[in-house]
């Protein structure tokens, strides 16, 4: 569907990063040492709450400019309201949009709503980076050890929350999980030299993860037991609270790696779902040198946040998930 997108002949040279090699977002050169990163994202509600709602959104929009290792400038709202909300609603849901933005650094200029049954709120983000130190889904190198800077199962809390299921305690975690910005886990990404990354989103683990492995022509093996999950998430998803991404998310990671991808058999059946399933404000994921490791939980913990190591790059293009 995108074909028609793509230019027939060579690219724009001051397009860094764009559908020729899709990534989080795109990258426009403005110099020798500036470029602008520019992405778009909005959803429905993932919660109740209206200011919430608004703050998870902005968040999410704004982890694909620190994927790709650049800073917040500014953003403009996207949304759509159903003519019954009430002023206070959209208030609510634009407060909690500017406050995440302002966390970050950053200013809502401005915006265009429009009239939706279907409430929709986002953002498109400006953000800055260093043309010669862009993050890259392609970035990631053979022998390096790979990281991921939130916890899974906000997807599974958010289905289970919908329907009813959703402890207030659990919910209130992955909340939390959703509002933290990926601002400090960029930093610590640039600070040790780290080329491949991207954030965890919509299509879940195993998606991204295959296409940082397609991109780069190197492989991911990942450790089920080291991955982390928010408090909660293995009861709901033992009890089936998934969304209706995650089949088709597993559906076409196993389309395009196909016996490329292998998943231990002793790996639990509710973790080897958890790995298709969709996050929203999920971590980063990235790669380093294995003699920065160290110094990469180091840098985590002097900032009061948690990565997690999970696995390391093979120089084969493909997905293996061990025990």
């Amino acid at each position: 569907m995108l074909a028609a997108l793509k230019p027939a002949g060579r690219a724009h040279p001051d397009l860094l990063v764009g559908l020729g090699a899709a990534d989080d977002a795109a990258v426009w050169r403005l110099g020798p040492d500036l470029a602008i990163v520019e992405t778009v994202d909005f959803f429905p509600p993932v919660v109740d709450d209206p200011w919430t709602w608004g703050a998870v959104a902005a968040a999410n929009a704004m982890s694909d400019v620190y994927a790709m290792g650049g800073e917040v400038l500014f953003a403009l709202a996207v949304a759509g309201f159903p003519r019954e909300f009430s002023k206070a609603i959209i208030t609510e849901v634009f407060r909690g949009g500017s406050e995440k933005v302002a966390e970050a650094g950053g200013v809502i200029a401005g915006g265009h709503t429009v009239v939706d049954p279907e409430p929709k709120y986002g953002l498109c983000v400006t953000g800055r980076v260093h043309p010669d130190r862009i993050l890259i889904k392609g970035g990631l190198a053979p022998g390096e050890r790979v990281f991921l800077s939130k916890p899974l199962g906000t997807g599974v809390i958010a289905t289970a929350a919908k329907d009813g299921a959703a402890p207030a305690d659990v919910l209130a975690g992955a909340v939390a999980s959703m509002l933290r910005l990926n601002r400090g886990a960029v930093d610590v990404a640039r600070a040790h030299g780290v080329r491949g990354a991207t954030d965890i989103s919509g299509f879940g683990l195993l998606g991204h993860a295959g296409e940082m492995v397609e991109a780069s022509g190197a492989g991911l093996e990942l450790a089920a037991s080291a991955l982390p999950l928010l408090p909660g998430t293995r009861a709901l998803a033992e009890a089936g609270h998934w969304s209706g991404g995650m089949k088709r998310n597993r559906r076409h990671v196993d389309a395009v790696f196909g016996p490329r991808l292998t998943i231990d058999p002793a790996v639990p059946g509710f973790l080897a779902s958890l790995l298709s399933e969709a996050e929203t404000s999920g971590g980063l994921l990235f790669s380093v040198a294995p003699a920065r490791a160290g110094d990469v939980v180091a840098d985590f913990g002097r900032r009061g946040e948690e990565c997690w190591e999970i696995g390391s790059v093979l120089a084969e293009p493909v997905i293996r998930v061990s025990r």
